[in-house]
C-alpha cells in the first residue's frame, strides 16, 4: 500500500464506525496561550475535554498535521540520527466524548492493525499502566483483562507511568494509556531476544506506533487527581510509523513518504542516500526539516526571531547547516525542494499547492541570511582559534563558545565540529551553564501562575452575546487566580457576555461588571480567549459572587476597533482589485487606535498604487454600505458567496460572514453597521515583513482626524517658517539651493580638517597585541569622522580605527578595520553593538566599517576603550 492508501483506509474504516471525519486544524495554534504548536491530534478538541465547550459529534477521526520543537515533547536533537523521530509528523486518531471507552477503542486498533492492513500478530505487543501509589491509582487491570482477547499475557506488558500515563499538562484531563508497539526486528534478533525485553527500550526496530490514551480524570493544582462526570478516549497513531511497517521498511525515512525527496536531495547535492552515514543523517534531517518548514509558513508562521517564528527560524537554519556542512551546499537549495513536497503531499494538503511561491521565497530569503551568518561565524571561530593556539591554549571557552551562538547565531555543534577539526575542544559545560542563565531569565519572564478554577453556576457554555449588544444581565459561572510578572489578577467566566474576547487579530473588548444587588462595580481590564473560552480580566473579586452583573462594554473603545475592523476588511478588498488577486491576508491587527495589515506581495507596494488602495477604500466608506451579517452558514455556502478561507485558521462546520457590498469576508469581529460610521480612512506606511509578505498601517475615524490635523498644521508651520510665501514649493526649492552651497563650503572646510586629522593620527598609533590602534574622541560631525574611518583604513595593514564624537548632544561611535583583519574574523559591526551599550546606544553596518549612537554622552570614553578591547581580545 501506498502511503496516500494507507492514509485513506483509516479514515474510511473507522467512518464505518460511525465516526464524524474532520479536516485537519493547522499546525499553528491560535488562541490558546499554553501552545504554539499542534504536537498532538488531541489539541482541535481541547475545548471539548475541557469542558469549555459541549462536543460537537460524540465520535470523531482524522489525520493531523503536528509538530515537536518545544517543551514536553521535543524531539528536535534525534530528528536525522534515528530512523523513527520527525519534528513535523502526521498523527491519525479518533476520539469518543462520553461515548465508548477502553473495550471498543482496543477492539477497533487490533482490528484495523491485523484484519485492515495485515500486520503481522506475532509482532504486536500492548501495555498498559502500572499503578501510582501517589495517585491512589490501581494497575488498569480493565485495559489488561480486554487485551487478553487478542494477545497472549506475555505480549500485554504493564508500563511505566511516565509511558503510560497521559497528561495535557500540569492541570486538566488525564488518564491511563495502552501503546501499541511492533517488532520489526528479524526472526533471528527475535529467537535471540525477545520483543517484550524491547518495548520502550529505544531500539528502533522495536517502536510504539499507536497510542490509546482513556482519558478518566481530573489533575488539579493541588496535584489531586478527580473522577470525570464523562469519560473520553482520545487516540494518536503516527502515520510514517505506520507506513514504514506496512511497507516492510526498517526506516520511516525508506518509506514513500519521504524517498521522493530525498531523491531529489541527492540530485542536488550529486551524492546518493547510503553511501555514507553522515551524508544519509543530513539528507534525513533536510527532508524532515523541509515539510515542517512548508507547513509552518503555509499556515501562516513566518519565521522571525520571536516565540514561533524563532522555532521556525531556528529548524530552517538546522537544515541549512546539515547541508552545509555535510552536503556541500553552500547557496540556497531548500527553495528548489518545495516542488516535490508540493507535488507528493498537495492533494492531502492543498494549501501547500495554493502558498508554494510563497514558501520558496520566504526560504531562500532564509537560506541567504544564514549562510552569510555562518561564513561570518567560522570567520570569527577561526579568529578564536588562532588567537589560542598562540596562548598555547586548546580548549574554546564556553562564553566564546555562547557570544557565537547568542551574539551570531552561530550553532554550537557547529562550533564543536570545526573545533574538532582542528584539535580543539569545547568546555560545554560552561556553554549550558550560560545557556541555562539565558533560558532563566526568559522563563522568569513569561512566569505564570494559575490556581483551579472555581465553580459558582453551572452552565453548559459561555454564550458571546457581544454582536447584538454592548450590555447584558450575566452570570458569574467561575473564576481561578492569576499572578504574572509580580501581580495577582482574577480570571472570570460568565454564564453569557456582550465581551468581545481577543482573536482573529482583533484586540479584546474592556468595560464594567456592576453588582445588580448592592451596586458594587468591578472594571473589566482586558478579555481574551483560551480555547474558545472567553475570560475577563478583572483586579479583584466581587463580594457577592452570585448575584446578577450588569456587564457594560466600553462603548467607545469597542466603536473605534469597529471602525478599524472594517476598514481592514475594505483595504483587503482594494488590494486585490488595484495589486491583483494573489493578495491574501497573512496576518493583521485590530487596535482602537490603528489598524495593521499583512498581506502576500513580492514588491513594494508603489506610492501611486497606495493612493489607489486609499482613494478605493474612502470610495466604499462615503458609498455609506450597511453591514450584512450571515451568521451559522454552511462553509461551503459562503465560499460560494465568495468569502475567502484563510489558510492557517480552523473553521468549523458553520462560520460568520461579513458583507459591505463586494467585500465578502468570513469573520469573527465587531464591526460598524454603515461604513460611513468609520469616516475616512488614511494610510500612514507600508512596509516589507518579510520575503512576499508586505505591511500596512492605517488610521480610521478620530484618530485618522488627528492624524490630518497634525500634518496640516505641520504644513501651517513651514509656511511660517518661509513668511507665507504664497509659493512654498519655490520657497523651499531656492532653500535647498542656498544650503547646497553652504554645505559645499562646509564639506570643503570639513575635508581639510580631515586631512590635517589624518596626518596628526599616524603620528598616535599605538600598538595593542600586534594591532595598530587609533583612538579619536572630537566635536567633527559622524559623517565626517565616518569619512575620516574610510579613508584611514584604506590602503592600511593590521590597523583598528575607533573614534567616538559628540553632536547635538549625541554620542557616537565610528570603527572601521583594514581589510587583513577582517579577513582574520574581525567584525566592526559586531564590535560596535557590544561597545555602545556603554553610552547607552545600539548600532551596526559592515564587518570594515560600523557606527552606533547613544545616549550617554559622560560615558564615550569608556565605549572607545571597550571598542579597542573587544578588537585586541578577539
Amino acid at each position: 500500500m501506498t502511503s496516500k492508501d494507507i492514509r485513506i483506509s483509516f479514515l474510511r474504516y473507522f467512518k464505518e464506525k460511525q465516526h464524524v471525519i474532520v479536516p485537519s486544524s493547522p499546525m499553528v495554534v491560535k488562541n490558546d496561550p499554553t501552545l504554539m504548536f499542534t504536537n498532538a491530534g488531541m489539541n482541535q478538541f481541547k475545548d471539548w475535554f475541557l469542558g469549555n465547550a459541549p462536543a460537537q459529534y460524540k465520535r470523531v477521526a482524522d489525520t493531523q498535521k503536528c509538530l515537536r520543537v518545544s517543551g514536553k515533547h521535543n524531539d528536535l536533537e534525534e530528528v536525522g540520527h534515528d530512523t523513527y523521530h520527525h519534528t513535523m509528523f502526521e498523527m491519525l486518531g479518533n476520539w469518543s466524548f462520553g461515548n465508548y471507552f477502553k473495550k471498543e477503542a482496543i477492539e477497533w486498533a487490533w482490528e484495523y492493525l491485523t484484519d485492515v492492513l495485515k500486520i503481522d500478530k506475532n509482532r504486536l505487543y500492548a501495555t498498559v499502566c502500572e499503578a501510582s501509589p501517589e495517585d491512589g491509582v490501581e494497575m488498569d487491570s480493565e485495559a489488561f483483562d480486554i487485551w487478553k482477547q487478542y494477545l497472549p499475557e506475555d505480549r500485554i506488558l504493564v508500563g511505566k507511568k511516565k509511558d503510560n500515563f497521559w497528561e495535557m499538562g500540569d492541570t486538566g484531563p488525564c488518564g491511563p494509556c495502552s501503546e501499541i508497539h511492533y517488532d520489526s526486528r528479524s526472526d533471528e534478533e527475535r529467537a535471540k531476544v525477545p520483543g517484550r525485553e524491547r518495548v520502550n527500550a529505544d531500539d528502533p526496530q522495536v517502536i510504539e506506533i499507536w497510542n490509546l490514551v482513556f482519558i478518566q480524570y481530573n489533575r488539579k493544582v493541588s496535584g489531586e487527581l478527580e473522577q470525570l462526570a464523562a469519560k473520553h478516549v482520545d487516540t494518536g497513531m503516527g502515520f510514517e510509523r505506520l507506513c514504514r511497517i506496512v511497507q516492510g521498511k526498517t526506516s520511516n525515512y525508506d518509506t514513500d513518504v519521504f524517498q521522493p525527496i530525498i531523491t531529489k536531495i541527492g540530485e542536488l547535492c550529486g551524492k546518493r542516500y547510503g553511501d555514507d552515514t553522515s551524508c544519509d543523517v543530513a539528507m534525513r534531517v533536510v527532508a524532515d526539516h523541509l515539510r515542517a518548514i512548508s507547513f509552518s509558513i503555509a499556515d501562516g508562521q513566518l519565521p522571525s526571531n520571536v516565540k514561533a517564528g524563532y522555532v521556525i527560524r531556528r529548524i530552517l537554519r538546522r537544515a541549512v547547516r546539515y547541508g552545509y556542512t555535510f552536503l556541500g551546499f553552500n547557496e540556497p537549495f531548500i527553495c528548489r525542494l518545495v516542488p516535490t513536497l508540493t507535488e507528493q503531499m498537495g492533494d492531502a494538503f492543498p494549501e501547500l499547492k495554493a502558498q508554494q511561491t510563497l514558501i520558496e521565497k520566504v526560504i531562500r530569503e532564509e537560506e541567504q541570511a544564514f549562510l552569510r551568518t555562518l561564513e561570518v561565524g567560522i570567520r570569527l571561530l577561526d579568529s578564536i582559534i588562532e588567537k589560542l593556539k598562540k596562548s598555547g591554549t586548546n580548549e574554546i571557552s564556553g562564553k566564546d563558545a555562547f557570544q557565537l551562538y547568542d551574539t551570531f547565531g552561530f550553532p554550537i555543534d557547529l562550533t564543536e565540529l570545526i573545533a574538532r577539526e582542528k584539535n580543539f575542544a569545547v568546555n560545554n559545560a560552561d556553554f549550558e551553564q550560560e545557556l541555562e542563565i539565558q533560558k532563566n531569565r526568559s522563563r522568569n519572564a513569561a512566569a505564570k501562575e494559575e490556581g483551579d478554577w472555581t465553580e459558582v453556576r453551572k452552565i453548559e457554555q459561555s454564550v458571546f452575546v457581544g454582536y447584538d449588544t454592548t450590555g447584558s444581565t450575566s452570570y458569574l459561572a467561575r473564576y481561578r487566580t492569576v499572578k504574572t510578572k509580580g501581580k495577582e489578577f482574577i480570571q472570570v467566566v460568565l454564564d453569557e457576555t456582550p465581551f468581545y474576547a481577543e482573536s482573529g487579530g482583533q484586540v479584546g473588548d474592556c468595560g464594567t461588571l456592576r453588582s445588580q444587588e448592592n451596586g458594587e462595580t468591578i472594571q473589566v481590564l482586558n478579555t481574551i480567549k483560551e480555547n474558545n473560552l472567553s475570560i475577563h480580566l478583572v483586579e479583584k473579586l466581587p463580594q457577592q459572587l452570585t448575584a446578577p452583573f450588569t456587564a457594560t462594554v466600553d462603548v467607545e473603545k469597542r466603536m473605534a476597533t469597529a471602525c478599524n475592523h472594517t476598514a481592514t476588511h475594505l483595504i483587503h478588498y482594494a488590494l486585490r482589485k488595484v495589486l491583483g488577486t494573489h493578495v491574501e491576508q497573512k496576518g493583521s491587527l485590530v487596535h482602537a487606535d490603528y489598524l495593521r495589515f499583512d498581506f502576500s506581495h513580492f514588491q513594494k507596494v508603489t506610492d501611486e498604487e497606495l493612493e489607489q488602495v486609499e482613494r478605493l477604500a474612502n470610495r466604499l466608506v462615503r458609498k455609506n454600505t450597511t453591514l450584512t451579517e450571515f451568521r451559522n452558514i454552511p462553509i461551503a455556502e459562503a465560499q460560494q458567496m465568495g468569502a475567502m478561507a484563510l489558510f492557517g485558521e480552523k473553521y468549523g462546520e458553520t462560520v460568520r460572514v461579513i458583507r459591505f457590498d463586494d467585500s465578502v469576508e468570513l469573520c469573527g469581529g465587531t464591526h460598524v453597521p454603515a461604513t460611513g460610521n468609520i469616516g475616512v480612512i488614511k494610510i500612514v506606511s507600508e512596509s516589507a515583513v518579510g520575503a512576499g509578505v508586505r505591511r500596512i498601517e492605517a488610521v480610521t475615524a478620530d484618530k485618522a482626524e488627528e492624524y490630518l490635523y497634525d500634518n496640516i498644521h505641520l504644513l501651517k508651520m513651514v509656511h511660517e517658517l518661509f513668511s507665507n510665501s504664497p509659493n512654498l514649493i519655490q520657497a523651499i526649492k531656492k532653500t535647498i539651493e542656498e544650503n547646497g552651497e553652504f554645505s559645499k563650503q562646509i564639506q570643503l572646510f570639513m575635508r581639510e580638517r580631515i586631512a590635517s586629522l589624518k596626518e596628526r593620527l599616524k603620528d598616535e598609533i599605538e600598538e595593542i597585541n600586534g594591532i595598530q590602534v587609533i583612538r579619536l574622541n572630537t566635536d567633527v560631525q559622524a559623517e565626517a569622522v565616518k569619512e575620516l574611518a574610510t579613508q584611514m583604513r584604506t590602503g592600511s595593514t593590521n590597523l583598528l580605527f575607533v573614534a567616538g564624537t559628540i553632536h547635538a548632544d549625541k554620542p557616537n561611535l565610528v570603527i572601521s578595520l583594514s581589510d587583513d583583519l577582517v579577513k582574520k574574523g574581525l567584525n566592526a559591526g559586531a564590535i560596535v553593538r557590544e561597545a555602545a551599550k556603554e553610552i547607552g546606544g545600539s548600532g551596526g553596518g559592515q564587518a570594515f566599517l560600523a557606527m552606533a549612537g547613544g545616549k550617554q554622552t559622560d560615558s564615550l570614553v569608556k565605549a572607545i576603550n571597550k571598542a579597542v578591547e573587544i578588537a585586541t581580545k578577539m
